[in-house]
């Protein structure tokens, strides 16, 4: 199977090919993801990696790379010589990332840099100049790659200490929920939960899951509202929302027992469901729409559930996902639409009854 192409990764690093010089010594990698060029560069052991989204974890590891979250690097005294980011699209988020870039560079270190031109690079450039100054710049790919001079004290460090805190977690919506930039819908009620939410029927019950369940607003409202629910998994993929979820669900002190899984529901979930909700996720942080992951949440899905439970998920009215939908459930059906969105409600097919008869 062909490598899968990712610019911005590829992008990150051209410049060690003549303007800089790969260090001997460690270099950590934010928002890491893995691919050829990090075996092109890297020697094993010498490379630490920061993700916190579990497809892209898995990978790195299974590469053999080290990856650690944002409380371990935290906790950790080591600085690098090379500190390599590639910068999501939130700008709050992104800029965070710059002052916990230059945090952890050692002295006389570098922070490198690339973003897709269509995800915010002419920004990300000149956020990173604005905070410490540029050493150089390249463009390929369709995307930019930049990167600050040797680092020795003369960055803004009034600046950094303002836009390292420009992500941390706070209250949202009149204080109901903690959430943080950068998650998906950080500071809102998006649309389409809230339409999920609005049909919500009351009498789900028994043990229930969550698959992609971001900071929690959909579970928060199944246990307010659903009083025979006995217990909750939330499976999230994002590492960062999933202890926003737990953080906000712990706090409503429910009697049904929950559970949080850091997880790629794509790769399936343990456990026999009575109902599941979701708001499945169509892209990636790596850009691109992806509805085969809405697809596979479905399938998986039908495979949790006992038969007879039911599956509540909204999505764009436009996805594909008719077909898999009635291929994975006994009953289909649209319980409503709007703004863009379509809620479902699918339930799985009970067993036949085993008939004995006579053997003639």
């Amino acid at each position: 199977m062909a490598a899968q192409h990712d610019a911005p990764l590829e992008t990150l690093f051209l410049p060690f090919g003549g303007a800089l010089t790969w260090p001997a010594g460690p270099v950590l990698f934010l928002r890491a993801r893995d691919g050829w060029p990090l075996r092109e560069r890297a020697q094993p052991g010498q490379l630490v990696c920061e993700q916190s989204f579990r497809p892209f974890a898995d990978a790195l590891e299974a590469s053999g790379w080290t990856v650690r979250d944002e409380q371990q690097l935290g906790e950790d005294a080591t600085r690098y010589a090379v500190v390599l980011v590639l910068p999501p699209r939130q700008r709050e988020e992104a800029r965070a990332l710059f002052a916990r870039a230059l945090a952890l560079a050692a002295p006389g270190g570098i922070v490198v840099a690339c973003q897709h031109n269509n995800e915010g690079a002419r920004s990300g450039e000149g956020d990173l100049q604005q905070l410490a100054g540029l050493g150089g710049k390249m463009t390929k790919n369709h995307c930019r790659v930049y990167w600050t001079a040797p680092l020795n004290g003369q960055h803004d460090a009034a600046l950094a200490q303002r836009w390292a805190a420009l992500d941390a977690p706070r209250a949202i919506l009149s204080g109901r929920f903690q959430s943080r930039p950068g998650i998906f819908a950080w500071d809102r009620i998006d649309p389409a939960s809230a339409l999920l939410v609005e049909q919500l029927p009351a009498d789900l019950a028994g043990r229930g899951a969550d698959l992609g369940a971001g900071y929690g607003y959909l579970s928060t409202e199944v246990l307010q509202r659903c009083p025979q629910v006995t217990g909750l998994d939330l499976f999230e993929a994002e590492g960062r929302a999933l202890a926003l979820a737990r953080e906000n669900l712990e706090k409503l002190a429910s009697p049904a027992k929950l559970g949080f899984h850091w997880h790629d529901v794509t790769a399936g979930v343990q456990g026999q469901y009575d109902f599941i909700v979701t708001n499945p996720p169509f892209h990636t942080p790596s850009r691109g729409d992806r509805p085969d992951i809405g697809r596979r949440f479905i399938a998986v899905a039908a495979e949790a559930l006992r038969p007879g439970g039911r599956m509540w998920l909204v999505a764009n009215r436009h996805l594909p996902y008719e077909q898999i939908l009635n291929e994975s459930f006994g009953d289909v059906r649209v319980a409503a639409e709007r703004d863009g969105f379509k809620l479902i409600e699918a339930t799985k097919a009970k067993a036949a009854p085993v008939r004995s008869g006579k053997r003639a």
